[in-house]
């Protein structure tokens, strides 16, 4: 088996009203491509979570990815319609990009 690595992220500084029983997608692939995780994992109401997985010993050096976000929500609505918010609510439109992050696979 490989190294136990820790993927996490804070809270958001809003209140994006997740819900209780909130998941965060996960999708982590190597430097070739090969997809190393692909699972949903506990996340507050507010956004954060910490995931701990075992990279395998054949995954590929070089830059691999991680993309997290919420689970099973429109995360990003083309429409600029909020569906998830009711009332008077001021809204900023987030960025339609693939939160997507490296980090580096050595041998």
């Amino acid at each position: 088996m490989g190294d136990e690595l820790t993927i996490s992220a804070p809270d958001a500084q809003c209140n994006p009203r997740y819900g209780a029983n909130a998941l965060v997608e996960l999708k982590i692939t190597d430097a070739a491509g090969i997809k190393l995780v692909d699972k949903t994992a506990p996340m507050s109401d507010k956004g954060g979570f910490t995931f701990t997985f075992v990279l395998p010993k054949g995954a590929a050096p070089g830059e691999a990815k991680v993309v997290a976000m919420p689970h099973n929500i429109d995360w990003c609505d083309d429409t600029g319609h909020n569906n998830r918010v009711s009332g008077n609510a001021t809204l900023q439109r987030a960025s339609c990009a693939v939160p997507e992050k490296s980090f580096n696979v050595t041998p």
